[in-house]
């Protein structure tokens, strides 16, 4: 049946199938490019590393800084090209949550195309001006807004508060503070500000059940990550075999995860959306510490930040 819902999935599907059309072709024309040695003999531990953090971003936790960590940590990707293997990575994965949710948390259809169409257009349209903002700024300003809106969250749970909505669609002045809301998240896509949390935060303020926020979210980054991944390939400025580690091992812990917060009560859910925004907001502030940092001079005999 051509519901709006089921056309949404096979666009999504479609889209799915390019990025991986894609993808195959334009690595067999670079097997021996650096994209395709970066990252060879980590195997087990870019497996291991994608399957967990995959399984914590299904939950709403952003992946893409623990796994820029994790990298480091072993030096198992040059930098320059660990954005590339995030993005094609994690591809596949991020679909797999969007086709989930979309399909098993009850959300009005037009809310989630309206939401993931303006994150989207936010991402594309946005980006030339949003590139040019201070990034550490808005990483202070955001890590800060997350921080009270989970506390305000956490006084709602404690029954301190007005009671938090329940809705499932957005209609009228809301529905475009919506729509504005996620093109303006999907602008700072660009400046490496994680859509996520912001998104929880959005939708919870606006008076919808927090589970909603979960389609909308996924479904946003499903539809921007394979076209920015396609970029990434073409370039060679990617790294293949942890790209394939981070794509096989990172699907099946998101069918995991899924279940779990599928099987969560409203009340588990809204303190998973807490505990996902305060770390969230905690990780912003840390680097926009470090980024302060990076640009000071450092004294002969100090440590670097």
């Amino acid at each position: 049946m051509w519901t709006p819902k089921n056309i949404l999935l096979l666009a999504l599907l479609v889209v799915t199938v390019w990025f991986v059309w894609a993808w195959v072709r334009l690595a067999r024309k670079a097997k021996e490019s650096s994209a395709a040695t970066a990252g060879r003999g980590h195997g087990a531990y870019h497996a291991l590393v994608g399957f967990v953090l995959d399984f914590f971003d299904t939950l709403g936790i952003g992946n893409f800084a623990p796994t820029t960590s994790a990298f480091k940590l072993r030096g198992s990707v040059p930098d320059e090209k660990i954005p590339g293997t995030l993005n094609v990575g994690y591809a596949i994965p991020t679909v797999a949550q969007a086709l989930i949710y979309i399909t098993i948390v009850d959300v009005d259809i037009w809310t989630l195309v309206g939401m993931i169409a303006a994150s989207v257009a936010g991402a594309w349209l946005g980006a030339g001006v949003v590139a040019k903002w201070p990034r550490r700024k808005i990483q202070i300003g955001m890590g800060f807004a997350l921080l009270a809106a989970a506390v305000l969250m956490l006084m709602r749970n404690l029954q301190l508060g007005p009671a938090e909505g329940q809705d499932l669609a957005l209609r009228g002045a809301r529905l475009w503070l919506g729509l504005a809301g996620n093109f303006a998240l999907g602008a700072l896509m660009t400046l490496g500000i994680g859509l996520y949390a912001p998104c929880l935060i959005l939708v919870s303020l606006l008076g919808m059940n927090p589970r909603a926020a979960f389609p909308i979210m996924m479904g946003s980054c499903a539809f921007l990550m394979p076209v920015g991944g396609i970029r990434f390939i073409r370039e060679g400025s990617y790294s293949l075999p942890a790209s394939l580690m981070l794509t096989i091992a990172g699907t099946p812990a998101v069918l995991i995860a899924a279940y779990i917060v599928r099987e969560l009560t409203l009340t588990q859910v809204r303190w998973l959306v807490i505990v996902v925004v305060v770390y969230t907001a905690a990780m912003m502030l840390r680097s926009a510490i470090k980024e302060r940092g990076a640009t000071t001079p450092v004294r002969p005999g100090s440590a670097m930040p």
